[in-house]
C-alpha cells in the first residue's frame, strides 16, 4: 500500500535515473491489556484506545496506526509505523509499560510496545536451503543463491519514459537493480501472455492505493551482487520521489528464488512451451481456417441449390404477380377514369366558385378604391381650406403690420417736419443773434470814443439781451437732440 512520505532524510538512493530510493521500515507493535467486562452489553471502543495511544506519543505522530487481526478478548494489538527509525525508540519509551484510563472503566489498561522484527531471509537461510536441497546444483545459474524474487512492485515506477504508463519494462528493472552487481537475466511474468498457459498457473496483479503492482525476478551474474542486494533490501521499503518533490513509498516483499525460475532448464522449458503453444495456436488457427473454408463451401453449395429453387419460385411468383398486376392495372385504369371525371367536375365547380369569389373581391376592391378616393378628396379640400384660412390670417397679420409701419412712418414724418421747423427756428435765431452781435459790435466801435456814462448804461443791457438769446438757443438745441433720439427709436 503506497503512503505519502514527509521525511526523506533516511532514504538511500536506489536508482537516480528513475527517482527510486530505499527507506527503512520503522514499525512497532502495541498490545493493550483489556479488563474483565463485568457488565453485560458494555464494550471497549478500539477507536478510543487508538486516540489515547496517539495522545500519549504527542507531539510525535504515527504515519499509520491500524488494528491487526491477532487481537483477542484479553488484549488489543495495534501495528504502528513512523517516518524514521530514530522515532521508534522515543515512542517505545513513551508507551512501553505505561497505562491508559478509559472513560466508564475503573480498571487501568496496561500498554506493551516492542519494535517489529523483520520477516526477511538471512544469509543463513539461503545458504542452508541450497546446501540441503537435493535437486540444486550450485554450479548452475538459477540453482544457486543468485536470483531475487520481488513482489508488490508498482508498475508506474518501472516504466520507460516513452513507453506505456502502466506496463513495466524489463530494461528499466535491469537498470534499477544492476547497481548491486552485473545482472544476468530479469523476468516479469505478467509481460508474457503465454505464461499462464505455460505453467498452468494464474499470475495475478494486485492493486494497492490505485497503483498496479507486479512480480519480478532478478538474477545476478555473481553471488556478491545477490548478497549485496539482499542485504541492502533488508528492512527497506521502496520510495518514489516525483518531479514535484512529493515522495510516496510502498512495502515490497523480497525473497530468494527457490523454484529455479531463471535456470537454463526452466528458461528452455518455458521457451519450448511457448513455441509449443504458438504452434498449437497456429494449428488451431489453421484448423479454424479450414473449417471456415469448408463451411463456406457448404454454404455456397447450399446457396446455389437454394438459388435454383428460389429462381423457380421467383419465376412462378413473377407470373402470378404479372397476372395480378394486369388485373390491378385494369382496375386502376377504370378507377383513374372515374377519378378524372370526378376531378373535372370538382374543378369546374371550384372554377365557378373562384370566379364568383373573384367578382366579389373585385367589387369590394372597387368600393374600397372609391372610399379611398373620397377620403383623399375630402382630405385635399380640408387641406385647401386650412391653407386658405392660414393665408388669410397671414395676409391680415401682414396688413396690420403694414398699417402699423405706415402709422409709425407718418409719426416719424410729422416728427421730422417738427424737427425741421425747430431747426429752421434755431437757424433763424442764430442768424438774428449773429446780426445782433454784429450790430452791437458796430455800435461799440462807433461809440468807442463817446462818453463813459452812455457806454456804461448800454453795455449791461446788451449783455442782458445776449444772455437771454443764448439760453433760448441752448433750449432749442436740447429739443432738437430729443427729437432725433425719438425719431431713431421709432425707425428701429
Amino acid at each position: 500500500m503506497t503512503t505519502l512520505v514527509h521525511d526523506t532524510t533516511e532514504a538511500v538512493c536506489l536508482c537516480q535515473e528513475y527517482n527510486l530510493f530505499l527507506k527503512p521500515i520503522a514499525k512497532m507493535t502495541l498490545s493493550v491489556a483489556l479488563p474483565q467486562l463485568k457488565l453485560p452489553g458494555k464494550s471497549i471502543s478500539n477507536w478510543e484506545v487508538m486516540e489515547r495511544v496517539k495522545a500519549m506519543v504527542a507531539p510525535e505522530q504515527f504515519s499509520a496506526l491500524r488494528l491487526i487481526s491477532k487481537s483477542t478478548m484479553d488484549f488489543i494489538r495495534f501495528e504502528g509505523e513512523v517516518e524514521n527509525r530514530g522515532v521508534v525508540k522515543i515512542l517505545l519509551a513513551k508507551l512501553d509499560g505505561k497505562s491508559i484510563k478509559l472513560s466508564g472503566f475503573t480498571d487501568i489498561l496496561k500498554v506493551r510496545a516492542v519494535e517489529n522484527k523483520m520477516d526477511f531471509p538471512t544469509r543463513y537461510d539461503w545458504d542452508s536451503f541450497f546446501r540441503d536441497a537435493k535437486d540444486m546444483n550450485d554450479t548452475v545459474p538459477g540453482e544457486r543463491p543468485d536470483t531475487i524474487r520481488l513482489e508488490g512492485l508498482p508498475c508506474r515506477w518501472f516504466t520507460l519514459p516513452d513507453g506505456p504508463p502502466d506496463r513495466p519494462s524489463e530494461m528499466a528493472l535491469q537498470t534499477i537493480f544492476q547497481g548491486f552487481g552485473q545482472v544476468r537475466h530479469v523476468d516479469i511474468p505478467m509481460l508474457d501472455p503465454y505464461r499462464e498457459e505455460t505453467l498452468d498457473k494464474n499470475f495475478n496483479t494486485f492493486t494497492f492505493g490505485g497503483h498496479l503492482n507486479f512480480e519480478a525476478y532478478v538474477q545476478y551474474q555473481e553471488y556478491d551482487g545477490f548478497a549485496k542486494a539482499m542485504d541492502t533490501l533488508r528492512g527497506m521499503k521502496l520510495m518514489y520521489k516525483g518531479e514535484d518533490g512529493k515522495a510516496v513509498a510502498c512495502n515490497i516483499k523480497v525473497t530468494f528464488d527457490t523454484s529455479k525460475h531463471l535456470s537454463d532448464v526452466a528458461l528452455k522449458r518455458r521457451q519450448q512451451e511457448r513455441l509449443r503453444i504458438l504452434e498449437l495456436e497456429r494449428q488451431r488457427e489453421e484448423l479454424k481456417r479450414k473449417e471456415k473454408e469448408e463451411e463456406e463451401r457448404h454454404k455456397e453449395e447450399e446457396r446455389c441449390g437454394e438459388k435454383r429453387d428460389e429462381a423457380e419460385e421467383e419465376e412462378k411468383e413473377r407470373r402470378r404477380e404479372e397476372r395480378i398486376r394486369k388485373r390491378e392495372q385494369k382496375l386502376r385504369d377504370r378507377e383513374e377514369r372515374r377519378n378524372l371525371k370526378k376531378v373535372k367536375r370538382r374543378q369546374e365547380e371550384e372554377q365557378k366558385k373562384l370566379q364568383m369569389k373573384i367578382a366579389t373581391e373585385e367589387r369590394r376592391l372597387l368600393l374600397a378604391q372609391r372610399n379611398l378616393e373620397s377620403i383623399r378628396l375630402i382630405a385635399e379640400l380640408l387641406g385647401r381650406t386650412k391653407r386658405e384660412k392660414e393665408e388669410l390670417a397671414r395676409q391680415k397679420e401682414e396688413l396690420a403690420r403694414l398699417e402699423q409701419l405706415e402709422a409709425c412712418r407718418r409719426e416719424q414724418e410729422a416728427e421730422l417736419r417738427r424737427v425741421e421747423l425747430e431747426k429752421g427756428r434755431a437757424l433763424d435765431l442764430q442768424r438774428r443773434e449773429r446780426e445782433l452781435r454784429e450790430r452791437l459790435v458796430g455800435n461799440l466801435l462807433k461809440k468807442a470814443g463817446g462818453e463813459g456814462e452812455n457806454q456804461t448804461s448800454t453795455q449791461p443791457s446788451a449783455l442782458t439781451m445776449h444772455k437771454g438769446d443764448s439760453s433760448d438757443l441752448n433750449d432749442t438745441k436740447r429739443s432738437q437732440r430729443r427729437q432725433k433720439r425719438t425719431l431713431c427709436l421709432g425707425l428701429v
